[in-house]
Parts: structure tokens; sequence; C-alpha cells
């Protein structure tokens, strides 16, 4: 059956130390995954399950990227992360084993519209429109699972020079295999899934004009500048 027309195809990230990219086929999103970061927005600190949410694939945005501000909002924030690339089919895993299924290892970027998550939040809607846009995924390169560990290296965001979010990966609520094996009882995960791991304290709004500067220790650093909007 012959297609209508022609889809992009699927948005790839570099790789440290290789010449191949890593395809991106979904992208998972936990929130609330750092105590401080929850209390700050004035939520509670959920202990009994991660809440996820998901980007489309055409939310990715590789760091280095000059991008508009994004359409319909008024108060878009950053919220820098750890991303974990899958690498191997992982369905029901135990977290014991949920390491095995790990690729590698990248910061992140989950640029939230947040006006429009809380006026869906507090209609009870979902957070869709607040979360899943162009651009609103952003990603470094990914370093490969055999060169790095998740410690409690420093997690740290800087807006224009001036830090405005820092904590340590071992702050996370839900650890990394936890994490795993909890999607995985819900979907089939393969290799192209993304898991952002959500954002220490000190997420805030970005204007035109401003450069966005990510790092985890030991891994590619992020950055990223916004335009005026379109």
């Amino acid at each position: 059956m012959a297609l209508l027309f022609d889809l992009p195809a699927a948005p790839a990230v570099p790789v440290v130390g290789s010449d191949a990219a890593y395809p991106v086929r979904r992208v998972f999103c936990v929130g609330r995954n750092y105590a401080a970061h929850a209390l700050e927005l004035g939520n509670a600190v959920d202990r009994e399950a991660p809440i996820w949410f998901t980007k489309a694939p055409s939310a990715i945005c590789l760091s280095g990227a000059d991008i508009p501000y994004p359409p319909g909002t008024d108060n878009c924030h950053y919220e820098m992360e750890l991303v974990v690339a899958i690498g191997t089919p992982a369905f029901r895993v135990v977290p014991e084993a949920a390491l095995d299924a790990v690729f590698g290892y990248a910061c992140g970027l989950d640029l939230t519209r947040r006006d429009l998550q809380n006026a869906a939040k507090g209609k009870g809607y979902p957070w869709d429109t607040g979360k899943d846009f162009e651009n609103g995924a952003v990603i470094a390169a990914i370093t490969p699972a055999a060169q790095f560990a998740v410690e409690g290296q420093r997690i740290a965001l800087a807006r224009n020079g001036a830090v405005k979010q820092e904590g340590v990966l071992s702050d996370m609520i839900w650890s990394i295999p936890e994490l795993i094996a909890d999607l995985s009882c819900m979907y089939h995960l393969q290799p192209g899934d993304l898991i952002y791991t959500g954002t220490p304290a000190g997420v805030g709004p970005v204007v035109p004009g401003d450069l966005l500067e990510g790092s985890i220790e030991g891994l590619e650093p992020l950055h990223l500048t916004i335009s005026a909007a379109e």
C-alpha cells in the first residue's frame, strides 16, 4: 500500500566516541522525583509510585540549538534532568537487573509551559500541552553506560551564567533501577526509548536571549539559546 506522504526520519542523538547516532523511539518522563522540587511547586512528595508522562519524539532538540520561545505560553520553565537511554528490550524486569537494559546516559532539559500545565492541573486535565511540544525535550550527546555509573554526581543548570538549579543524583526519590523496573511493568521498553528522570529544585522561567547551560559530572554538558518567539 502506497503512503500518502513521507514522515521525517526518527530524531537521532550523537553518542560520545562513536560515529553512529542513537535513534529516538519514545520519550518517557517522570515528575516530582526530587522532593525539594515537588515542594517548591506546592506538590506533595509521592513515594508510592513514580508519576509518568510522555513527550513525542518530535519534541527532541539537540544541545547547541537556538530555538524560538515556545508558542502558546508566557511562562516557559527550564528543568534540568539526567536522561537514561535504553539499549536492550526490557519487560517486567526487577530493579536488580534493570541496569542491564541501559545503553547510556545524557544531560537533558525538560522545557515546560508552566502556565498551561498549571491550568490543566487545576481542572484535573492531562498535562500534555504543558509538556509535549516542539523542542521541549533537549538532550546532549549520550555517554555509553560502560563509561558512567549513576552515583552522587552533581547536577546543575545555569541561566546566563548564574546557577539556578543544583543537586546530586542521589537525591532522586526513585533510583534509576527502580524507574526502569516500574516503567517496564507498563511498557515493553525497547532500544530507542529515553527516560527523563526528574529535576532538582530551582526551576524557573526563561525569556528570549537566555543561554541555558546544564551539566552532570561525567557527562557531556548541554547548552541551549532561547530566541524571540515566532
